[in-house]
């Protein structure tokens, strides 16, 4: 008999896998009016939240590295959504900010949360707790 310990589905880490790419393949249709990726709808954001920022500071945020956040942004500003400019104060740091097409997005991004929990199927505690549960982690994972 199998050490229970090692079977698939006691493992957390696959449990949270296996929720990503599902919620991922959910929010695939959800985006498609957007025209952007799944990582590219977090970076929007997080840009309608402030507007404007380093990618430094994005990639903290997005726990993404330069590498990844390069090209996604490159993709962006050629989508039109995004500019990015070398800092007047500092021109080693790039600043990222909103277009007017990226700034009008934030409109029909407004049903996408609500069309999202709908397939969730959790209870509003549930969903509360849900959160609270992964931000947890998050800040352990930080320590």
């Amino acid at each position: 008999m199998a050490n229970e310990l090692l079977k698939l589905e006691n493992q957390v880490c696959f449990s949270l896998y296996a929720t990503t790419r599902q919620m991922t393949k959910i929010y695939r249709p959800l985006l498609k009016e957007l025209n952007v990726t799944y990582p590219q709808y977090l970076a929007l954001l997080v840009l309608w939240e402030v507007q404007i920022i380093s990618v430094k500071s994005l990639g903290n945020r997005l726990f993404l590295d330069s590498g990844t956040l390069t090209p996604m942004l490159k993709r962006m500003e050629e989508n039109g959504l995004i500019t990015r400019v070398r800092s007047t104060n500092d021109e080693r740091v790039v600043e990222v900010s909103l277009t007017e097409k990226g700034i009008k997005a934030e409109k029909k991004a407004e049903s996408i949360p609500v069309n999202f929990i709908k397939h969730l199927n959790l209870e509003e505690e549930e969903f509360s707790q849900l959160k609270k549960i992964l931000a947890k982690m998050m800040n352990n994972f930080d320590k």
